[in-house]
């Protein structure tokens, strides 16, 4: 039972009704310390084990970050239950329409838009930070043909690292980022001088990736193109010369870049601030952003909603597909999302610019089976129950489609604009005027209580153990196969095997 009475401070009473003490929590900005409450502590009681360390204070449990808030943050405003999404204040429809990439990255980045005089320095700075050591082109070679790009993307970030020592705190210095929150020029100059390496990179590796899978030689960075238009140049071009990707194309990506560039703490960037509070250099950071973005409940969405969508065929097939759904015997990709209750404001902006690129590419034959599944999910009880309307990943993966693009390069697509978000909210964290604390969550643990070691002869299966509790039985192949029935002697000259020596 909730007793509403007239408030009169910002804070919370808790009353312990283990111990009977009363507890005030100061709210602020509606939220409460997680902190406070290891200030409440008991001893422990009847039901209490010593793993749940009851008088070392409460502890918050908070599966999934389900309603944890670990940042204070001025660049990404998302309100789920109103489908509202601004990057520093300015609504997303507005700056798809009016802005452009590189022009939005520098908003995120610094916080507001440029003068004409910051874009053109900042976007001759970003495009002169194109190219790429040519050993890193190497790196690739060493890939399998058939290698996802997005591991390629991942290695690549990561190797790109290798090539900047001095911007590794480990070989630079401990303070070499956070001492530009204290106005150190030179901290500031090497912080941004990285986000530019990484942003003006990132189309050239990706693009590097997509032409090892089409066994073709990398391209050189064009000059005097967008940032889009490079990136289409460096995928594309084959020979000739003054290449120019086709305006619609080059817009769509551009927009589309522009509302795939942050989205708050989601899984990738909260890896990010995870594995920034280290103080490691911003190229493993990214690459670790990329290896969280890859999962197919993240960035591969648009890749699974689409196979999603050639499986499903035809619109006469929807009703048959979404029955599955709704006895939960299939996965339904590309609706719901963990924050919007509402319609994904992004997937409405997507929509249009789908239309504008259908008119040069031909319509995509996906489109009508999506349409019917998107207008199966407005009028279906079930869906509505649960709040699962299209997100962006469902109409991004159709205009990539239209594009050309192979299914397996969405996620790349994905990341390269995301880079910038990613970037925002390191350079935010490496800027607090606090320090940076390394991030350090707390268990709940539940497992087996002090016991001591028993020697292998004693030893003896666990009786009512499953399957869990083992290693399986693991397949090998002909080669394994045929050793075990060899015979060989170790380093010790012991002999093994089944055959004669």
């Amino acid at each position: 039972m909730v007793t509403v009475t007239k408030a009169t401070r910002q804070s919370l009473t808790v009353v312990d009704n283990r111990t009977g003490k009363t507890y005030e929590v100061p709210i602020k900005d509606n939220s409460v310390l997680a902190t406070d409450f290891k200030k409440i502590s008991a001893q422990p009681g009847p039901n209490d084990r010593k793993e749940d360390e009851t008088d070392q204070g409460l502890r918050v449990f908070d599966p999934a970050y389900m309603n944890t808030a670990v940042v204070h943050s001025r660049i990404t405003y998302i309100n789920g239950q109103e489908g509202i999404l601004r990057y520093r204040g300015y609504p997303i429809q507005q700056l798809v329409k009016k802005s452009n990439f590189l022009e939005t990255a520098y908003l995120l980045l610094y916080g507001d838009l440029p003068t004409n005089a910051q874009c053109g320095r900042w976007q001759d700075e970003v495009m002169h930070h194109t190219y790429v050591h040519t050993d890193i082109e190497d790196m690739f070679k060493s890939f399998r043909y058939d290698s996802h790009p997005m591991s390629m993307l991942t290695s690549a970030f990561a190797t790109l690292g290798a090539f900047a020592p001095e911007a590794n705190p480990s070989l630079a210095g401990q303070k070499l980022y956070t001492n530009a929150a204290f106005g150190d020029p030179r901290a500031l100059e090497v912080l941004d001088k990285q986000i530019l390496r990484i942003i003006g990179k990132a189309p050239t590796l990706a693009a590097a990736a997509y032409r090892m899978r089409q066994g073709r030689p990398f391209n050189r960075p064009a000059q005097g193109l967008s940032y889009t238009g490079n990136f289409l140049y460096l995928l594309d071009n084959l020979s000739g010369h003054q290449y120019q990707p086709h305006p619609v194309l080059e817009k769509a990506l551009d927009a589309l870049f522009i509302l795939h560039a942050d989205h708050e703490v989601n899984c990738s960037t909260a890896t990010v601030l995870q594995v920034g509070s280290s103080l490691v250099d911003p190229y493993s950071v990214v690459a670790a952003a990329c290896a969280a973005l890859y999962g197919p409940s993240h960035g591969g969405a648009s890749e699974s909603a689409i196979r999603m969508l050639i499986e499903i065929g035809s619109p006469e097939n929807v009703p048959s597909f979404m029955e599955k759904v709704e006895k939960r015997e299939r996965v339904l990709v590309g609706f719901g999302h963990r924050v919007y209750k509402n319609v994904d404001p992004r997937s409405t902006a997507i929509r249009e610019l789908a239309e504008e690129v259908f008119k040069v590419t031909g319509r995509n034959k996906l489109l009508d089976t999506a349409l019917t599944l998107a207008d199966y999910a407005r009028k279906s009880e079930f869906m509505r129950k649960r709040n699962l309307y299209p997100n962006v990943d469902f109409y991004s993966g159709l205009i990539y489609q239209a594009m050309g693009f192979p299914l397996d390069f969405y996620p790349v697509l994905f990341a390269v604009p995301r880079c910038v978000g990613w970037l925002a909210h390191w350079r935010q964290m490496m800027l607090s005027p606090g320090g940076v604390k390394i991030w350090r969550p707390r268990q709940l643990y539940v497992g087996e209580a002090e016991r001591d070691y028993v020697d292998a002869k004693d030893r003896r299966e666990r009786a009512g153990a499953t399957i869990f509790e083992g290693p399986v039985q693991v397949e090998h192949g002909g080669d394994s196969k045929r050793n075990v029935l060899a015979s060989y002697k170790d380093e010790t000259g012991k002999t093994w095997g089944k055959s004669k020596l």
